[in-house]
């Protein structure tokens, strides 16, 4: 059994504490404000981790951490709250803790529809995606054993942007063609438990891995097969613009992770089921 502290506790944040918790592990949840109601065998505890004053009475004995956390908006403070602040706050309470950061593949700047995996250039453009680099190179660096994962694109309960956007007769881009990536938020939690039980069992991991399902598809064809699935108009073409990246998950499977949703039509096929 390990003593786990999951910093951030949203959807997956929230998921994971109680998938940790049924295996057996001790978990404490940080979150500015805890749900009323909570499984009994998860702790958590309400904190602003860009607050030391919120962090001076938690454990500092955590073996294992997960990094899970959401800025307040899209602007250079909220991320530098987080990302920076809160990451040294964090990381000054718990020296010598394992940790596990989820990140984004937002940190990569390729636009020319090419593949990237983990040992492709990251150079972000935009300021918001350079603090979640350096909060990366912050943690990869204190310790070999801290592990980056970068998410693509979530969807999920809660997170059907797509589904909308298809009902809408949307003006979408079909050549060229723009890539999208994209993970189920049950994946994204299954990742996180994969990778934290390889650590346990004592065998050697990267330091990133990206996290995406098996299908980077055109945005014309996700949103045109959402819009038939929901028998709705098809989306009407817009001008080809930019292009984007393919994400690889080959690393990822090679260690043995298996996706429950490889492509988006297994993940909206079960959403749109839920609706009805």
């Amino acid at each position: 059994m390990a003593k786990i502290l999951i910093a951030g506790c949203g959807a997956i944040g929230s998921e994971l504490a109680e998938v940790l918790s049924a295996k057996g592990h001790d978990v404490t949840g940080l979150k500015r404000k805890p749900p009323l109601s909570s499984p009994d065998s998860v702790r958590y505890v309400a904190a602003d981790i860009s607050s030391p004053a919120d962090l001076a009475d938690l454990d500092s004995d955590f073996t294992q951490a997960f990094f899970i956390v959401s800025p307040d908006g899209r602007t250079e403070q909220s991320y530098r709250a987080v990302y920076e602040t809160g990451l040294d706050n964090l990381l000054a309470k718990l020296p010598k803790t394992h940790w596990i950061m989820v990140s984004s593949t937002s940190v990569y700047g390729q636009t020319q529809g090419e593949w990237v995996n983990e040992d492709s250039p990251v150079e972000p453009s935009h300021i918001t995606n350079r603090l979640i680099r350096q909060a990366e190179q912050k943690l990869t660096a204190l310790n070999s054993v801290n592990i980056v994962v970068r998410f693509s694109g979530i969807y999920g309960p809660g997170r059907e942007y797509l589904l909308r956007q298809a009902m809408q007769t949307p003006a979408i881009q079909q050549i060229p063609p723009y890539f999208t990536n994209r993970i189920h938020q049950r994946d994204c939690v299954g990742v996180l438990t994969f990778l934290l039980e390889q650590r346990l069992a004592g065998k050697a991991l990267a330091q990133c891995y990206v996290a995406s399902d098996d299908d980077p598809a055109p945005m014309w064809d996700v949103v045109s097969w959402l819009a038939e699935s929901l028998h709705y108009p098809p989306p009407v073409v817009k001008a080809g613009a930019g292009l984007n990246k393919r994400c690889s998950n080959a690393k990822l499977k090679t260690l043995g992770y298996q996706f429950q949703y490889p492509c988006y039509k297994d993940g909206y096929l079960e959403l749109i089921g839920a609706r009805g």
